[in-house]
């Protein structure tokens, strides 16, 4: 995301039944809950402490990258992908929310790519508990760390290049979401008027090369179309690392949510949908709520969860150490643990599996 700047239904039925079952007990509040700390989980989209913004004046301090890397490892977090944010310096939040003011100069982005990545780097490195992964099995080979991929949160240091893709892979990158609020020569976003229909054929270069390398395809912030285009293309699971299905919300923010045909589009190519606990939902309460919706739409095998932590907009869940009321809120909810496991992690992983080599 990036605002530090400033029939019956499966619900229905396992809703009732675990109403028969527990009976007055659902009535309780999520947070009353023990936290459910055994089951790992995944993090499909985090920004720690916002590290990428060091140097600048948003920058609250290696502190608070310590604090979030600390509460990964309390709360069970046993893998997330660390994101770049490849237009943070040509956008900005304005009435309409986020918005590009400017564009690029040649070989700019490409530049600030390196730099970013070289605070990927150090943030990770800064931690006795988490450990850089680019592997699939890097969980076996760290169980007791955090594995921390790399990621990036737009499709602009390629500047039209999906040459770029080796060299990004040989850096370590293991996931490049499209496209973010910067128009790019990859495809169209939710947030801008449409430039290319959908997927550019640069776009398609840069799927069909992604695949080929091992590099996850990230869909969040992309237009129906431009989703709908991937895809068409690709030969691997996708994921759209943050978001939720449209609650009605007339907030500028809500352009980036999904209709259902959107997610079932993810879903569809055995990909994942991280659900966003972005304070469009009211409460943890009501983000339990909205993961269920989720659940109905496009099966339990293909959502997960993309805190968009640091720099997340009035996030319902700011903390890694309220991951597992979340996970008990769906447990209260009528989930058995192994649904609940799909969720918190095991979905991700099953993606991971299929894309990254060993």
């Amino acid at each position: 995301m990036f605002y530090f700047y400033f029939m019956v239904t499966r619900r229905k039925f396992i809703q009732s039944a675990a109403t028969l079952a527990t009976g007055a007990a659902l009535v309780q509040p999520v947070f009353s809950f023990t936290p459910f700390v055994s089951i790992p989980c995944f993090d499909l989209h985090t920004h720690p402490g916002i590290f990428f913004a060091k140097g600048s004046e948003q920058y609250p301090g290696d502190g608070a990258v310590k604090k979030t890397l600390t509460e990964m490892k309390e709360g069970n977090v046993a893998g997330a992908f660390f994101s770049l944010v490849a237009d943070v310096r040509i956008i900005k939040v304005g009435p309409d929310g986020v918005r590009p003011f400017g564009n690029f100069a040649k070989g700019e982005a490409w530049t600030d790519y390196k730099r970013q990545l070289g605070l990927a780097r150090e943030a990770i490195q800064s931690s006795t508990s988490v450990v850089l992964a680019t592997e699939k099995n890097a969980f076996d080979k760290n169980p007791a760390k955090v594995s921390a991929f790399i990621s990036i949160e737009g499709g602009d240091y390629l500047e039209g290049d999906a040459g770029r893709l080796e060299e990004m892979y040989n850096d370590g990158i293991r996931s490049i979401q499209l496209v973010h609020y910067h128009p790019n020569e990859l495809g169209d976003l939710q947030t801008e008027p449409p430039q290319h229909n959908g997927l550019s054929q640069v776009g398609v270069e840069a799927v069909k090369r992604m695949n080929k390398l091992g590099i996850l395809i990230d869909v969040a912030h992309a237009s129906y179309e431009t989703t709908k285009a991937v895809a068409e293309v690709t030969t691997h699971p996708i994921m759209l690392s943050h978001s939720m299905l449209h609650n009605g919300s007339q907030h500028p923010v809500a352009k980036r949510m999904l209709s259902a045909d959107h997610a079932r589009v993810v879903a569809g190519t055995g990909g994942v949908i991280g659900m966003w606990p972005i304070g469009l939902n009211a409460d943890l309460a009501d983000f339990v709520d909205n993961t269920m919706r989720l659940v109905d739409v496009v099966g339990i095998d293909h959502v997960g969860l993309g805190t968009d932590m640091d720099a997340n907009f009035r996030p319902v869940l700011s903390s890694y150490l309220q991951v597992g009321e979340w996970l008990n809120g769906l447990q209260a909810k009528g989930l058995g643990d192994k649904d609940v496991a799909k969720i918190a992690g095991g979905n991700a992983r099953r993606v991971l599996n299929k894309v990254l080599r060993s």
